[in-house]
């Protein structure tokens, strides 16, 4: 059933935000998250203007990189693009679908 899920992941802590950019630790809380996925994120600040775009860049499971992220387990994750600078600790981040890809 996971598969037919978009992947979720709730931000439990943000360690750093270098430029353009947030290491954070989550946990999986709905599908399979892959480095290389697109996420959307809807911020206070986004609610009028659309939804915040980032890209999951890292996955790190026991300081070891790893492709996935399936749920309940936590990593630690690199996300960079638009909005990370408003993740806090609750946020949830969602996959966007495949074919939405291309047009952002």
């Amino acid at each position: 059933m996971d598969a037919l899920q978009p992947a979720r992941l709730q931000i439990y802590s943000v360690e750093e935000k270098p430029e353009g950019a947030a290491v954070c630790i989550v946990r999986c809380v709905g599908g399979t998250a892959r480095t290389g996925q697109r996420f959307t994120y809807v911020s206070a600040a986004h609610r009028s203007s659309g939804r915040s775009h980032m890209t999951l860049d890292r996955i790190l499971r026991y300081e070891k990189p790893v492709d996935l992220l399936e749920p309940p387990h936590t990593a630690k994750v690199l996300l960079s693009g638009e909005g990370v600078e408003e993740l806090a600790k609750g946020s949830i981040i969602t996959a966007m679908a495949c074919d939405t890809y291309d047009r952002f």
